[in-house]
């Protein structure tokens, strides 16, 4: 059989990737920049575990609440627009809690922090879903790593300026004069044109799931109820690979500064860990997808989760934990990604609907995560409040019989 011809990619569309991929790098910078300096900022404002945990939750809060304008703001203003603006307006917000005073401010500051990012999070990856309709092929995850390497870069940016002794204000200051200015230039790479109304209208199909492509959108309370059970199962999925990046993110460094006795430097080292190997394996999970489907990719991920911060948890040591991330970094890799993916192209629903609404629920990962965990943690211990990590990566290894298993090529090679 000879050899597939390379597909040419016309250089438009390559600077749509590009510019796609550098947006989700900077909305990494944001929250990799700030998870080093949490331990910092609790001292500063004198927080116990669980004001810290209910302080956080205003984060999710604010995505509730206003997270859900995603899908109207793209349609209206398209997801270029929304994407590079809310990054401006989330970077600056950050800068607002790396200054606040008190904790209300700090919280009033996360409150924005959380809505912006909500909406740059449907916006970004909206965007991303076209691109690559036009490609014709998954690439789907690449974005998703540039995610991964901005809170990997980020993260080590915080751990030198935590360790140099660089205040959060400074720090913060630069970070958001970068993301600014990266924002500004790409948004004239991005698609034009208005959002498609459906999948089917820019391009190939290439969802997660099973279903009929030929489907029209139909009204909500028209939608089947085998629908809802899929959107909920692949909900589930995300929100088990939120709440581990929500450990890594909010409590890392709390927990190897507190209970392990690390120094800051090597404290942030446990998130560095984590978006690294997640960076990786989102660097990997497109071939990965493609050689054995989602559903065998996200399976091999929930069992990394469990038993890589399982054992960590078991067995507590400085260096243990760090790896113990970093195992549950390449294991939630392809979770959100693949679940935002096979949500957007539900049969019977309107382009953007599922996306909107899988990315609205997992931000209550992110509400409760926080408070539940300080609360956990004040009582008994933060290792106690992270054993819910590996309870999570099972629960994916349950529910991962809703993804698309490996397809089937024997047919088009033959």
């Amino acid at each position: 059989m000879p050899p597939t011809p390379r597909r040419t990619v016309a250089p438009p569309l390559r600077r749509a990737r590009l510019a796609v991929s550098l947006i989700f790098f900077t909305n990494g910078i944001v929250l990799g920049g700030f998870a080093p300096r949490i331990p910092e900022i609790r001292a500063g404002l004198g927080l116990s575990y669980s004001e810290l945990g209910v302080a956080m939750a205003l984060w999710p809060i604010g995505a509730l609440l206003l997270g859900l304008a995603a899908a109207p703001l793209i349609r209206h203003f398209r997801s270029s627009r929304v994407a590079t603006i809310g990054m401006v307006a989330s970077v600056l917000a950050m800068l607002g809690a790396g200054i606040a005073g008190n904790v209300w401010l700090f919280g009033a500051a996360l409150f924005i922090v959380g809505a912006t990012d909500a909406i740059v999070d449907v916006a970004q990856n909206a965007h991303g879903l076209r691109v690559q309709r036009r490609y014709g092929s998954s690439i789907f995850n690449s974005f998703h790593a540039l995610w991964s390497a901005g809170a990997v870069t980020g993260g080590l940016l915080g751990a030198a300026c935590a360790s140099l002794g660089v205040s959060v204000a400074a720090q913060f200051s630069a970070q958001a004069v970068l993301v600014i200015a990266i924002n500004a230039v790409v948004y004239q790479w991005m698609l034009p044109g208005p959002e498609p109304r459906s999948a089917a209208d820019e391009g190939a199909d290439e969802a997660a799931v099973p279903h009929d492509g030929s489907a029209q959108h139909t009204p909500l309370r028209a939608v089947p109820i085998k629908t809802w059970g899929l959107l909920l199962a692949l909900t589930v999925i995300a929100i088990s690979g939120g709440w581990t990046e929500d450990a890594a993110s909010t409590w890392s460094a709390s927990y190897m500064q507190d209970e392990l006795g690390a120094a800051a430097g090597i404290a942030a080292l446990a998130f560095v860990a984590m978006q690294g190997c997640q960076f990786i394996g989102r660097l990997l999970g497109d071939g990965m997808v493609d050689r054995w489907g989602q559903r065998t990719v996200a399976r091999w991920g929930g069992s990394m989760v469990a038993l890589g911060m399982g054992a960590a948890l078991a067995f507590p040591t400085t260096w243990g934990t760090i790896i113990g991330f970093g195992i549950a970094g390449f294991g939630v890799a392809t979770l959100i990604p693949g679940a935002m993916h096979a949500a957007d192209e539900l049969p019977g629903l309107r382009a953007g609907t599922g996306l909107t609404i899988l990315s609205w629920l997992l931000r209550l990962a992110f509400l409760f995560s926080p408070p539940l965990v300080g609360a956990i943690a004040d009582a008994t211990s933060l290792r106690v409040g992270l054993m819910l990590v590996p309870i999570f990566g099972a629960l994916v290894v349950v529910l991962s019989g809703v993804l698309e298993p490996r397809k089937d090529t024997s047919k088009s090679d033959a």
